[in-house]
């Protein structure tokens, strides 16, 4: 399969992706911990159909130590046993976040909410916010402008 897009031509995308980019390594490099990050890139990816992020973020995870049986059942997290109560929590918040636009008369739910805010502080809860509104907006380019996945390499980006 061959992009719509290459994300790595033009001096407009170019300008764009440098402070993509940057955004993104603040959320990083945020307090939230590294795990939920990428549970929570995984969940939103897999909702929003995006491959491209999805090799990408399980690669990165494995590479950093996460368990196969964790990464493998991040789509049915809520009858796994292999996440903690704050993982859930940021699951579930990242779910209702991206799910928003799909008729629910309530988006993001204050028993959700709530539920997020008793296990991360308020910096924690602004880079969750942060990240699950970023890898939205990542999916939504690359899923649109059919990127290919599979050739990822763990660092390449980094």
């Amino acid at each position: 399969m061959d992009a719509r897009l290459n994300f790595f031509a033009g001096p407009t995308v170019g300008k764009a992706l440098k402070h993509i980019m940057a955004a993104g390594k603040v959320i990083k490099d945020s307090p939230l911990p590294a795990a939920t990050q990428e549970l929570v890139a995984l969940r939103v990816s897999q909702i929003n159909g995006c491959a491209v992020c999805l090799d990408m973020h399980t690669k990165e995870a494995a590479a950093a130590g996460e368990t196969s049986v964790r990464l493998n059942l991040v789509a049915a997290w809520r009858e796994a046993t292999v996440y903690t109560e704050a993982e859930r929590a940021a699951l579930e918040l990242a779910e209702q976040t991206t799910r928003m636009t799909d008729g629910a008369a309530i988006r993001v739910t204050d028993e959700v909410w709530a539920n997020a805010a008793k296990h991360f502080d308020e910096e924690q809860l602004t880079a969750l916010v942060l990240h699950i509104s970023f890898m939205n907006m990542a999916n939504r380019m690359n899923a649109v402008t059919q990127q290919p996945a599979g050739d990822y390499v763990p660092g390449q980006f980094h």
